[in-house]
Protein backbone atom coordinates (compact mmCIF):
# COMPACT_ATOMS: atom_id res chain seq x y z
CA UNK A 1 0.00 0.00 0.00
CA UNK A 2 1.65 3.43 -0.80
CA UNK A 3 2.26 5.59 1.77
CA UNK A 4 -0.30 8.36 0.84
CA UNK A 5 -3.51 5.63 0.98
CA UNK A 6 -1.42 4.43 4.35
CA UNK A 7 -1.77 7.82 6.08
CA UNK A 8 -5.34 7.84 4.76
CA UNK A 9 -6.27 4.20 6.36
CA UNK A 10 -4.57 4.80 9.25
CA UNK A 11 -6.62 8.56 9.80
CA UNK A 12 -9.96 6.69 9.36
CA UNK A 13 -9.41 3.63 11.80
CA UNK A 14 -8.34 6.59 14.11
CA UNK A 15 -11.60 8.27 13.54
CA UNK A 16 -13.97 5.44 13.68
CA UNK A 17 -12.06 4.31 16.95
CA UNK A 18 -12.30 7.28 18.85
CA UNK A 19 -16.15 7.60 17.50
CA UNK A 20 -16.59 4.28 19.21
CA UNK A 21 -15.26 5.29 22.17
CA UNK A 22 -17.62 8.61 22.35
CA UNK A 23 -20.36 6.19 22.10
CA UNK A 24 -19.25 3.93 24.37
CA UNK A 25 -19.06 6.90 26.83
CA UNK A 26 -21.90 8.58 25.58
CA UNK A 27 -24.08 5.38 25.87
CA UNK A 28 -23.29 3.15 28.37
CA UNK A 29 -20.78 4.85 30.69
CA UNK A 30 -22.01 8.17 31.94
CA UNK A 31 -25.76 7.83 32.25
CA UNK A 32 -24.82 4.90 34.61
CA UNK A 33 -22.06 6.67 36.68
CA UNK A 34 -19.51 4.34 35.34
CA UNK A 35 -15.40 5.30 34.75
CA UNK A 36 -13.08 3.93 32.91
CA UNK A 37 -9.35 4.50 34.16
CA UNK A 38 -6.81 6.99 33.36
CA UNK A 39 -6.70 10.22 31.61
CA UNK A 40 -10.74 9.21 30.79
CA UNK A 41 -11.45 8.13 34.00
CA UNK A 42 -10.17 11.09 35.57
CA UNK A 43 -12.10 13.41 32.72
CA UNK A 44 -15.62 11.08 33.82
CA UNK A 45 -15.15 11.68 37.30
CA UNK A 46 -14.39 15.95 36.67
CA UNK A 47 -17.14 15.59 34.42
CA UNK A 48 -19.83 14.23 36.94
CA UNK A 49 -18.38 16.95 39.36
CA UNK A 50 -17.92 19.95 37.89
CA UNK A 51 -20.23 19.20 34.41
CA UNK A 52 -17.90 20.48 32.11
CA UNK A 53 -18.05 19.07 29.03
CA UNK A 54 -16.32 15.18 29.25
CA UNK A 55 -14.58 16.24 25.45
CA UNK A 56 -13.21 18.90 25.77
CA UNK A 57 -11.66 17.60 29.38
CA UNK A 58 -10.09 15.28 27.68
CA UNK A 59 -8.54 17.27 25.09
CA UNK A 60 -6.96 20.17 27.75
CA UNK A 61 -5.79 16.59 29.95
CA UNK A 62 -4.23 15.16 27.11
CA UNK A 63 -1.99 18.28 25.82
CA UNK A 64 0.66 17.73 28.21
CA UNK A 65 1.36 13.93 27.30
CA UNK A 66 0.60 14.22 23.33
CA UNK A 67 3.40 16.94 23.65
CA UNK A 68 6.16 14.26 25.48
CA UNK A 69 4.64 11.85 23.41
CA UNK A 70 5.66 14.16 19.76
CA UNK A 71 9.24 14.24 21.70
CA UNK A 72 9.62 10.66 22.78
CA UNK A 73 7.41 8.90 19.68
CA UNK A 74 7.59 11.39 16.81
CA UNK A 75 5.00 13.52 14.96
CA UNK A 76 3.23 10.36 13.55
CA UNK A 77 2.45 9.60 16.91
CA UNK A 78 1.57 13.04 17.70
CA UNK A 79 -0.71 13.27 14.54
CA UNK A 80 -2.65 10.30 15.02
CA UNK A 81 -3.76 11.04 18.60
CA UNK A 82 -4.41 14.77 18.16
CA UNK A 83 -6.90 13.55 15.41
CA UNK A 84 -8.26 11.21 18.15
CA UNK A 85 -8.89 13.19 20.90
CA UNK A 86 -10.30 16.02 18.44
CA UNK A 87 -12.90 13.79 17.05
CA UNK A 88 -13.59 11.99 20.53
CA UNK A 89 -14.24 15.31 21.91
CA UNK A 90 -16.39 16.64 19.05
CA UNK A 91 -18.24 13.39 18.72
CA UNK A 92 -18.70 13.00 22.65
CA UNK A 93 -20.22 16.44 22.49
CA UNK A 94 -22.62 16.08 19.69
CA UNK A 95 -24.02 12.76 20.84
CA UNK A 96 -24.31 14.20 24.50
CA UNK A 97 -26.23 17.90 22.18
CA UNK A 98 -28.83 15.01 20.50
CA UNK A 99 -29.80 13.83 24.13
CA UNK A 100 -30.29 9.93 22.93
CA UNK A 101 -31.17 7.75 25.56
CA UNK A 102 -28.99 5.29 27.44
CA UNK A 103 -29.07 1.73 25.57
CA UNK A 104 -29.19 0.21 28.78
CA UNK A 105 -29.71 1.65 32.43
CA UNK A 106 -28.80 -2.07 33.63
CA UNK A 107 -25.15 -1.80 35.16
CA UNK A 108 -23.53 -4.80 34.76
CA UNK A 109 -24.95 -4.80 30.95
CA UNK A 110 -23.41 -1.06 30.64
CA UNK A 111 -19.93 -2.32 32.62
CA UNK A 112 -19.50 -5.09 29.92
CA UNK A 113 -20.96 -3.57 26.68
CA UNK A 114 -19.66 -0.06 27.56
CA UNK A 115 -15.89 -1.95 28.42
CA UNK A 116 -16.25 -3.81 25.12
CA UNK A 117 -16.73 -0.73 22.82
CA UNK A 118 -14.33 1.53 24.55
CA UNK A 119 -11.58 -1.16 24.27
CA UNK A 120 -12.47 -1.68 20.85
CA UNK A 121 -12.30 2.40 19.86
CA UNK A 122 -9.43 2.84 21.98
CA UNK A 123 -7.47 -0.22 20.24
CA UNK A 124 -7.85 0.77 16.78
CA UNK A 125 -6.46 4.03 17.65
CA UNK A 126 -3.20 2.55 19.10
CA UNK A 127 -3.61 0.04 16.66
CA UNK A 128 -2.99 2.90 14.01
CA UNK A 129 -0.27 4.29 16.04
CA UNK A 130 -1.81 6.76 18.37
CA UNK A 131 -3.90 6.70 21.92
CA UNK A 132 -6.66 8.44 23.44
CA UNK A 133 -5.25 8.44 27.10
CA UNK A 134 -1.84 9.98 27.95
CA UNK A 135 -1.70 7.63 30.95
CA UNK A 136 1.25 5.56 29.29
CA UNK A 137 2.89 8.30 28.13
CA UNK A 138 3.05 9.33 31.85
CA UNK A 139 4.18 5.92 32.67
CA UNK A 140 6.76 6.08 30.01
CA UNK A 141 7.93 9.41 31.23
CA UNK A 142 8.22 7.89 35.03
CA UNK A 143 10.30 5.13 34.43
CA UNK A 144 13.06 7.71 33.41
CA UNK A 145 12.60 8.90 36.84
CA UNK A 146 11.96 6.38 39.34
CA UNK A 147 12.50 2.26 39.25
CA UNK A 148 9.48 1.26 38.21
CA UNK A 149 7.92 -0.20 34.96
CA UNK A 150 5.35 1.47 32.82
CA UNK A 151 2.97 -1.55 34.10
CA UNK A 152 3.30 -0.54 37.14
CA UNK A 153 3.14 3.10 37.30
CA UNK A 154 -0.10 2.68 35.12
CA UNK A 155 -1.73 0.36 37.89
CA UNK A 156 -0.40 2.70 40.79
CA UNK A 157 -1.97 5.57 38.57
CA UNK A 158 -5.41 3.90 37.94
CA UNK A 159 -5.63 2.72 41.77
CA UNK A 160 -5.23 6.97 42.95
CA UNK A 161 -8.18 7.06 40.08
CA UNK A 162 -10.61 4.42 41.40
CA UNK A 163 -10.18 5.56 44.54
CA UNK A 164 -11.00 8.94 43.85
CA UNK A 165 -14.11 6.88 41.80
CA UNK A 166 -15.24 5.11 45.23
CA UNK A 167 -15.53 8.60 46.97
CA UNK A 168 -17.60 10.86 43.78
CA UNK A 169 -19.87 7.62 42.95
CA UNK A 170 -19.59 5.41 45.62
CA UNK A 171 -18.23 2.21 46.14
CA UNK A 172 -20.28 -0.12 43.99
CA UNK A 173 -20.38 2.00 41.29
CA UNK A 174 -16.24 2.63 41.97
CA UNK A 175 -16.66 -1.73 41.50
CA UNK A 176 -18.18 -1.81 38.35
CA UNK A 177 -15.40 0.81 37.01
CA UNK A 178 -13.27 -1.23 37.91
CA UNK A 179 -14.70 -4.35 36.08
CA UNK A 180 -15.12 -1.87 32.85
CA UNK A 181 -11.36 -1.19 32.61
CA UNK A 182 -10.89 -4.73 33.09
CA UNK A 183 -12.76 -5.62 30.05
CA UNK A 184 -11.56 -2.77 28.31
CA UNK A 185 -7.94 -3.37 28.29
CA UNK A 186 -8.35 -7.36 27.37
CA UNK A 187 -10.42 -5.82 24.42
CA UNK A 188 -7.49 -3.13 23.37
CA UNK A 189 -5.47 -6.34 23.79
CA UNK A 190 -7.28 -8.24 21.63
CA UNK A 191 -7.95 -5.30 18.93
CA UNK A 192 -3.61 -4.52 19.14
CA UNK A 193 -2.22 -7.93 18.87
CA UNK A 194 -4.79 -9.20 16.22
CA UNK A 195 -6.96 -12.58 16.17
CA UNK A 196 -4.00 -14.68 14.88
CA UNK A 197 -2.64 -15.79 18.07
CA UNK A 198 0.70 -18.11 17.19
CA UNK A 199 3.01 -19.69 19.72
CA UNK A 200 6.46 -19.70 19.67
CA UNK A 201 7.91 -23.50 20.25
CA UNK A 202 11.73 -23.82 21.68
CA UNK A 203 12.19 -27.48 21.22
CA UNK A 204 15.48 -29.45 22.73
CA UNK A 205 15.99 -32.57 21.62
CA UNK A 206 18.94 -35.07 20.86
CA UNK A 207 16.70 -36.33 17.96
CA UNK A 208 16.30 -33.10 16.04
CA UNK A 209 16.82 -34.11 13.28
CA UNK A 210 13.85 -36.56 12.92
CA UNK A 211 11.65 -34.17 14.13
CA UNK A 212 12.58 -31.19 12.10
CA UNK A 213 11.32 -33.58 9.05
CA UNK A 214 8.43 -34.21 10.84
CA UNK A 215 7.12 -31.11 11.67
CA UNK A 216 7.93 -29.79 8.24
CA UNK A 217 6.10 -32.84 6.94
CA UNK A 218 3.15 -32.85 9.09
CA UNK A 219 2.54 -29.67 9.95
CA UNK A 220 4.13 -27.50 6.41
CA UNK A 221 6.08 -25.17 9.03
CA UNK A 222 9.37 -24.11 8.57
CA UNK A 223 11.80 -24.86 11.27
CA UNK A 224 14.55 -22.97 12.11
CA UNK A 225 17.73 -24.69 14.56
CA UNK A 226 19.65 -22.68 16.91
CA UNK A 227 23.13 -23.66 18.41
CA UNK A 228 23.06 -23.93 21.90
CA UNK A 229 24.92 -25.25 25.57
CA UNK A 230 24.13 -27.13 28.64
CA UNK A 231 24.13 -25.16 31.43
CA UNK A 232 25.11 -28.04 33.98
CA UNK A 233 27.51 -30.47 31.90
CA UNK A 234 28.75 -27.56 28.99
CA UNK A 235 27.26 -30.29 26.08
CA UNK A 236 26.73 -28.92 22.84
CA UNK A 237 22.43 -28.80 21.87
CA UNK A 238 20.94 -28.28 19.21
CA UNK A 239 17.66 -26.15 19.87
CA UNK A 240 14.41 -26.44 17.38
CA UNK A 241 12.88 -22.97 17.20
CA UNK A 242 9.10 -23.44 15.34
CA UNK A 243 6.02 -20.67 14.98
CA UNK A 244 2.12 -22.66 14.88
CA UNK A 245 -1.34 -21.32 15.35
CA UNK A 246 -3.02 -21.86 18.00
CA UNK A 247 -5.39 -24.71 16.89
CA UNK A 248 -1.94 -26.44 15.75
CA UNK A 249 -0.11 -27.22 19.06
CA UNK A 250 -1.42 -29.75 20.01
CA UNK A 251 -0.67 -31.86 16.40
CA UNK A 252 2.78 -30.53 17.47
CA UNK A 253 3.26 -31.60 20.40
CA UNK A 254 1.84 -35.61 19.50
CA UNK A 255 4.67 -35.15 16.72
CA UNK A 256 7.41 -34.54 19.12
CA UNK A 257 6.21 -37.30 21.64
CA UNK A 258 5.85 -39.58 18.77
CA UNK A 259 9.67 -39.15 18.15
CA UNK A 260 11.31 -38.21 21.41
CA UNK A 261 9.19 -38.84 25.01
CA UNK A 262 12.15 -37.19 26.80
CA UNK A 263 12.23 -33.83 24.67
CA UNK A 264 11.93 -30.63 26.31
CA UNK A 265 9.96 -27.61 24.95
CA UNK A 266 8.67 -24.27 25.71
CA UNK A 267 5.69 -22.64 24.59
CA UNK A 268 5.58 -19.34 24.56
CA UNK A 269 3.00 -16.45 22.85
CA UNK A 270 3.67 -14.62 19.87
CA UNK A 271 1.97 -11.80 18.91
CA UNK A 272 2.88 -11.36 15.18
CA UNK A 273 4.09 -13.57 12.69
CA UNK A 274 5.15 -12.57 9.49
CA UNK A 275 7.17 -14.31 6.58
CA UNK A 276 7.15 -17.62 4.45
CA UNK A 277 9.21 -18.94 6.80
CA UNK A 278 5.75 -19.21 9.15
CA UNK A 279 4.29 -20.96 6.05
CA UNK A 280 6.62 -23.43 5.46
CA UNK A 281 7.53 -22.49 2.56
CA UNK A 282 11.77 -22.55 3.76
CA UNK A 283 13.49 -22.73 6.14
CA UNK A 284 14.01 -19.60 9.00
Amino acid sequence: MPASQQLSFRIFTVMAGAILAAIAIEWFLLPNSIIDGGIIGISLILNAITSFNFGILVLLLNVPFLYFGFLYLGKRFLIYSLTGNIILAVSESLLHHWHLEPLTTTPLLATIFGGLLLGLGVGLVIRSGGALDGTEVLGLLLTRKIPFTVGECVLAFNVAVFAWAAFVYGFENAMYSILTYYVAAKTIDAVVEGPDQTKAVMIVSDHYEQLTEAITAKLGKGVTRLKGQGGYQGKEKDILYVVVGRLEIMQLKNTIYEHDRNAFFTIIDAHESRGAAFKGEEDH
